[in-house]
């Protein structure tokens, strides 16, 4: 037996209306009378409804608990882990996920991203990288359309960036800020508050960049960018690492100790309220470091 209210959760879940999510492929009425009548519509419908929020049909005929609800979950809990850069627990989990289970290509899209990064920065090896980006780049998202693409990119930047290629490098960086150069606009199949943390990975890591590369301008004005995010969307996930990218550009053009010693009381405020261990060790550290130059 069909199981709508799968359907009617996993919308809710990506803060997606009716009418958002029959845009382009059928009336918002037909969405209605499948959520309130148990009216099912076409095949062709439901297959595109439920791709467009990352289900397949077979999903609404399955125990939600022991499928794509408790797979999102999971996808989304290691991703939290990423961005506080607790790799041990991303590593662990994300060897309980078998990709072969994942049919929804919005989730195949999450795994490949996060496997690739994940493996980027615990240095792994370069020719798996590569595949789990290029499944993203020449296959699930080919047209790229979504910010998996954008984030396949970033990943790529970080990869070359870490073996020495700096061209290489360069060129994948340069299309990811060019990205966000670009007007603001969330893509209709996107949750808007994994989209925003997604848009501050891209941030954070670029506006990094930039600072490793000295151009410590740009990279201020990204850093800013990321901070309204936050505050525009009430995220504190980044602001932590924003604010200790800032602390850090700051300290490199000798910006006045009144103006570091702000950055940095704010810096660990951030971590601690997030929990952010690393970012806090990394702050007291480069402070101590500071402090022994204006000693001298």
């Amino acid at each position: 037996m069909m199981n709508i209210e799968v359907f009617i959760k996993q919308r809710k879940a990506m803060k997606m209306s009716q009418t958002k999510i029959a845009a382009g492929i059928c009336t918002q009425a037909t969405v209605s009378k499948f959520e309130n009548n148990g009216k099912v519509p076409s095949l062709n419908i439901l297959n595109q409804l439920c791709s467009r929020i990352g289900l397949t049909v077979d999903d609404l005929y399955s125990d939600p608990e022991v499928s794509v609800v408790a797979l999102r979950y999971q996808l989304d809990d290691i991703e939290d882990a990423l961005m506080r850069e607790d790799y041990r627990f991303a590593v662990k989990e994300l060897k309980n996920v078998d990709i072969d289970k994942i049919e929804a290509p919005l989730y195949q899209m999450q795994f490949y991203y996060l496997q690739g990064m994940i493996r980027t920065l615990t240095n792994q090896k370069l020719a798996d990288i590569l595949f789990d980006f290029s499944r993203i780049l020449d296959d699930l998202d080919e047209k790229h359309q979504t910010i998996f693409t954008q984030l396949s990119y970033l990943g790529s930047g970080i990869l070359y960036l870490r073996h020495r290629q700096e061209a290489r490098a360069k060129f994948f960086f340069n299309k990811v800020i060019d990205y966000l150069q670009q007007p603001l606009t969330v893509p209709e199949r996107e949750d808007e508050k994994k989209f925003y943390l997604r848009r501050l990975t891209l941030i954070f890591f670029s506006a990094e960049f930039l600072s490793q590369q000295e151009e410590l301008a740009k990279s201020n004005e990204l850093i800013e960018t990321g901070v309204q995010l936050c505050a525009a969307e009430h995220l504190t996930y980044y602001l932590a690492r924003l604010k200790f990218l800032a602390l850090t550009n700051a300290i490199v053009t000798n910006q006045p100790a009144t103006d570091i010693q702000r950055l940095y009381q704010e810096t660990l405020a951030f971590a601690r309220l997030n929990r952010d261990v690393v970012t806090e060790l990394k702050t007291a550290s480069l402070m101590k470091k500071w402090q022994a130059t204006i000693a001298d």
